[in-house]
């Protein structure tokens, strides 16, 4: 009975758990997860079954995660996901990281039980909804390379161009002003058809003909 009832046990990670904490099961579920929260304020916790201070600061982290319902808890277990923990620069426990929306990454640190206040502080100063521009960011960049080039992981990067050669236009030039006799500058116009040249009446081409002759004549 002993050997049923400690098969059926339920780990000290999994217990208290509320609905906004989730544990990740691996890189692409992580990449995915921090980019599905939107602006929401995501905690990454990276947690050892075999940390002390993980498991003595467990029961905190969820009264903390119930008592901020808005906030997503993501629980990494290092020990099934050592490459990855590796790859993203994590080597102390416990230890956790802050994301939101376009920002990415808004700070890391590690703590425990005695210095929770760093936790609590970084909550009450990230906590506020605060709509940023543009599309989730999730991991730097250089995380998702340093991903996909663990062969330990089938973790995939593409790295997707913001704008392709064909979706970008060339801006258009600016209109070009035309500065009068004046010196002042007036708006970019068509410039006026020059004006036809009005053609000399007979009497008058007859008269030029004459002043000529009469200067000629004079030399």
């Amino acid at each position: 009975m002993s050997m049923i009832s400690l098969g059926k046990s339920v780990k000290w990670w999994e217990k208290g758990l509320q609905p906004n904490m989730k544990e990740i099961t691996g890189a692409e579920d992580l990449v995915e997860s921090l980019l599905k929260a939107g602006d929401k304020l995501v905690v990454v916790d990276f947690f050892s079954p075999g940390c002390g201070g993980c498991r003595a600061l467990h029961p905190k982290l969820c009264q903390l995660a119930e008592m901020n319902p808005d906030v997503q808890f993501l629980q990494v277990n290092y020990e099934e996901h050592k490459s990855m923990c590796y790859s993203l620069n994590v080597h102390v426990l416990p230890f956790f990281r802050f994301y939101r929306g376009a920002e990415g990454r808004l700070c890391s640190f590690s703590c425990t039980n005695a210095t929770i206040k760093k936790f609590k502080d970084a909550l009450a100063k990230h906590k506020p909804d605060r709509s940023s521009l543009g599309p989730p960011k999730g991991l730097e960049e250089k995380e998702l390379v340093a991903l996909g080039a663990n062969r330990d992981l089938s973790f995939v990067y593409n790295p997707q161009p913001e704008h392709t050669q064909q979706e970008v236009a060339p801006p258009p030039l600016p209109p070009v002003p035309i500065v009068s006799a004046a010196g002042s500058i007036s708006p970019s116009l068509p410039l006026p058809l020059p004006l036809p040249i009005p053609l000399k009446s007979t009497s008058e081409s007859t008269q030029d003909d004459k002043d000529k002759k009469l200067v000629s004549s004079g030399r």
